[in-house]
């Protein structure tokens, strides 16, 4: 599948789509899963709960909420790629977090669901054909189109990875 074209995402996507190198959504999603499990899992105890300024999200919150956006942008595509019409909804980051309570939540099931979820995510991109990669719908009030999004996930969770390496570790 080739990178997405930008005219056919909210140009807020393109910060994300941009720290996506290559031109298989597939490849990319996998290899970055191995990069962001690594992480993960070789992160010390203490990080977890640490957040870098008084009104930021801490590790777990971070990593909550990129699951959380896999989530949605998984659900999307796949309501686009079987021809959903319906405009489907956004969603509040802030909120979603602040309802998550990842305080409580243990590491180890954390990380368990980030590798189901985007194992999930990865055989769903597997699963659509070339007119579902391009098929278009609307999201968050914006037009945007299955490789779009697939690029987007993987560009999401590249950006918050990147802001994990430089401001928490």
């Amino acid at each position: 599948m080739p990178r997405p074209d930008l005219n056919r995402v909210p140009v807020f996507y393109h910060k994300y789509i941009a720290q996506v190198e290559g031109d298989n959504i597939n490849e990319i999603l996998s290899k970055q899963a191995i990069t962001i499990l690594a992480l993960l899992n070789n992160l010390p105890a203490e990080k977890r709960d640490y957040r870098y300024g008084p009104d930021k999200w801490t590790v777990k919150e971070v990593l909550q909420h990129i699951m959380d956006a896999e989530r949605v942008f998984a659900y999307r595509a796949l309501c686009i790629a079987r021809g959903e019409q319906q405009a489907l909804p956004g969603f509040d980051e802030n909120l979603y977090a602040d309802k998550a309570q990842c305080t409580n939540r243990k590491w180890s099931d954390m990380t368990e669901e980030f590798r189901a979820i985007r194992r999930s995510t990865e055989i769903l991109f597997a699963s659509f054909n070339d007119s579902q990669l391009d098929a278009t719908g609307t999201a968050s009030g914006w037009p945007v189109y299955v490789s779009g999004i697939g690029y987007l996930t993987a560009g999401h969770a590249q950006h918050h990875l990147n802001i994990l390496l430089e401001r928490y570790l």
